[in-house]
């Protein structure tokens, strides 16, 4: 089965295709349904050809999966000289009128069936054949049952099937309740989430307040509409929240072998909108569960990986309707927080030229504060051993050389220090930690080691760690940073 990821920008494409993605789906501005997501324009398409070349095999879907208006029709016809520079393998639509377009003006695209166009059954699917289409990403509420008798009426077309992720309250996703509430339309890729926004409970006086949460906390509440008795969601009151309308994450990471069985022949993760973090930990796990599935590895090396889920931000997590609508059919409560938070992005590894050029000006500035320290009285000597204990950021130490270290250029996403609990997430190891003997955080530019860092200082990591192509760190979230 393939293992299909979300990139939302060209650095997620990175990571989805590193951390073991067979394919992976981006949008281009405007005619996507994440447009709050990165996306793709102007001369991105240059690092995505690169990057197509650096992972030859590897599948790119763009997703046009809009409702079209006229004027964004005319808007698609002027933006097709500018999709053609992407090495796009498929185009995954809903609206059936861009179909004719795609047809002519890309022949040798593939073309996949949204979710949003809410394909449930065979005859459907005969039909979306018929039409040219080549793969069908099912509608969420099917079942493997159902799954498994399209398959088998219809073996030659390519079915694809969401496995983890957000799912929406609407039926395929298809909702107005954005669109009614704050006027931003999911089907034109504007969707505010507002099945998950908080909502109170609300009474006139506190004595009838107070017994309403008392009601709403007991989980006896339920959502029913007047002319559909039989079917309701959950009502539950939280401390600041209450869930009527959000759903629960779907993980299918357990079942893996019911999907293959069905006849699925793309695993689907959702998460255009997540970080890069998501990204890596999410796709791994599904990969390494993949491998194990197809023998390629025993299930006790997958199963780090999948413990590994739990590290990322998720809702509860669920099956969806794979097998029963029951399950579907529980709201969520409340979001698990992460207990990581994505600390930096490690680069490819500096040359033994760079390092020693870095390493160069560490011995410079040794020697600099010397001189200086030496040229001083005593008294003098002693006040500047105070200002160094006082001002430990001002007067930070050179870097020396350790024998078999290397420098890796990062890039810091939050604070993190020398004394910050980190673990280094890589493609094939998953999370190592590192001890503060593993590494030391070096300004490239001075040659001095810092204490901490942030977003937009200068830094490399020194350290005896072999550090992979596409490795993170992840330093411990809450903790406090010197």
């Amino acid at each position: 089965m393939e293992l299909l990821s979300p990139a939302g920008s060209a650095d997620k494409l990175r990571y989805c295709w590193t951390y073991g993605a067979d394919a992976a789906y981006i949008g281009l501005k405007n005619f996507s349904l994440r447009v709050k997501a990165d996306n793709f324009y102007g001369e991105e398409y240059q690092k995505v050809r690169a990057l197509k070349e650096r992972f030859p095999g590897k599948k790119l879907y763009c997703a046009l999966n809009i409702s079209f208006h006229n004027g964004e029709i005319d808007r698609f016809l002027a933006d097709i000289p500018y999709f053609r520079l992407y090495p796009i393998d498929a185009f995954i639509v809903q609206d059936l009128g861009i179909v004719p377009i795609l047809q002519r003006e890309f022949p040798g695209t593939a073309l996949h069936l949204s979710t949003q166009a809410s394909c449930m059954n065979r005859e459907a699917v005969k039909v979306y054949k018929s039409l040219g289409f080549s793969r069908i990403v099912m509608g969420r509420e099917a079942s493997l049952r159902e799954i498994g008798e399209i398959k088998d009426a219809v073996p030659d077309m390519e079915i694809e099937c969401f496995v983890h992720g957000a799912m929406c309250i609407a039926y395929a996703g298809r909702c107005l309740m954005s669109a009614y509430l704050n006027g931003r339309s999911a089907q034109e890729g504007f969707c505010s989430h507002t099945c998950r926004w908080d909502y109170d409970v609300l009474a006139n006086e506190e004595a009838v307040q107070a017994a309403a949460r008392a009601v709403a906390q007991s989980g006896a509440l339920a959502l029913r509409e007047h002319k559909r008795p039989d079917e309701y969601f959950p009502v539950y009151e939280g401390d600041n929240f209450t869930a009527v309308l959000s759903s629960k994450d779907l993980c299918m990471i357990d079942h893996l072998a019911q999907l293959k069985s069905a006849g699925v022949d793309s695993l689907k993760i959702e998460g255009r909108m997540k970080s890069v973090y998501y990204v890596a930990i999410v796709t791994s796990a599904y990969r390494k569960a993949l491998d194990a599935l197809e023998g390629t590895i025993s299930a006790e090396e997958a199963a780090p990986f999948r413990e590994e889920l739990f590290n990322v931000s998720h809702r509860p997590f669920s099956t969806g309707f794979y097998f029963g609508r029951e399950e579907a059919d529980k709201t969520a409560s409340g979001a698990s927080d992460s207990p990581w938070q994505l600390a930096a992005q490690v680069g490819e590894p500096y040359s033994d030229e760079a390092r020693d050029a870095v390493l160069a000006k560490g011995r410079e500035l040794k020697e600099r504060r010397q001189a200086a320290f030496d040229a001083l009285v005593p008294a003098a000597q002693a006040a500047w051993r105070r200002r160094e204990a006082a001002l430990p950021d001002k007067y930070l130490p050179p870097v020396e050389n350790r024998a078999g270290w290397r420098m890796y250029p990062v890039e810091a996403l939050n604070m993190i220090g020398q004394d910050s609990t980190l673990e280094l997430i890589t493609p094939e190891r998953g999370a190592q930690r590192l001890g503060r003997e593993d590494f030391l955080l070096v300004n490239p530019n001075t040659g001095e080691v810092y204490r901490w860092v942030c977003a937009d200082h200068p830094c490399v990591i020194y350290t005896r760690i072999v550090c992979p192509d596409g490795s993170l760190l992840r330093a411990q979230a809450g903790e406090e940073t010197a």
